[in-house]
């Protein structure tokens, strides 16, 4: 019997969310808006349009959106060519598919920044699947884009583990009916991912690799 190792990727595998904040946070100055940065902080993770709500209100000029949106992309897509994965993010993933784990993505992100995030990983071998934005209609905390992931892997939400770094992340997972690992390279407090849903937590993918036996990765899937 094989298992579902299910990745969130900005915060989780790469070292990307402060990017995302100063991105957000001179989008939202062109704009007019005036966000403080901590506030973007705990807000990324969220799909564009739901991150935008959070931050401006519902009480916000909508028609904003999607210019606020695209500019958080030109200015995001300036680091493709050097956004930095955690150590042992590839061989993590590496690892968990020699066990047989079937490795999926469940990520917010989509084309050429999903292409980005993943030469940063380097590990597309150990990769089965990746479920985006493109292919789900309600981003996280919407357990959709983790039940998407179980999908794509094959199995049951029993038989699945989700590993994230947001509040958002182990809230989908608990929706989702799957295992929550939470780890703290996003700079989300460890009580915030408990509260969330977390039932482990790890300071990042290279303690998760070290003490992988012991985590809910530890027993065979088989």
């Amino acid at each position: 019997m094989t298992g579902a190792a299910i990745f969130d990727v900005d915060g989780t595998l790469t070292d990307t969310n402060h990017l995302h904040v100063v991105a957000w946070w001179e989008a939202f100055r062109q704009a007019g808006h005036t966000v403080a940065m901590p506030d973007i902080h705990r807000a990324v993770g969220l799909g564009s349009g739901d991150l935008i709500k959070r931050l401006l209100g519902s009480d916000r000029d909508p028609e904003q959106d999607a210019a606020i949106s695209s500019a958080h992309t030109v200015l995001y897509a300036t680091y493709f060519d050097r956004l930095p994965a955690f150590r042992g993010a590839g061989d993590l993933l590496r690892t968990l598919a020699g066990r047989d784990w079937r490795v999926v993505l469940a990520t917010s992100a989509s084309g050429a920044e999903l292409a980005a995030l993943r030469r940063a990983v380097d590990a597309d071998d150990a990769i089965r699947a990746t479920a985006s934005s493109d292919d789900v209609e309600r981003g996280k905390p919407s357990p959709e884009p983790v039940e998407l992931a179980c999908r794509l892997a094959g199995v049951g939400a029993g038989r699945a583990v989700f590993v994230g770094d947001t509040v958002w992340d182990m809230e989908a997972a608990a929706r989702a009916g799957v295992g929550a690992v939470a780890l703290l390279s996003g700079g989300i407090p460890r009580a915030d991912l408990e509260r969330a849903g977390a039932e482990a937590v790890y300071r990042d993918v290279a303690e998760l690799l070290d003490r992988l036996d012991e985590s809910p990765f530890g027993p065979a899937p088989g």
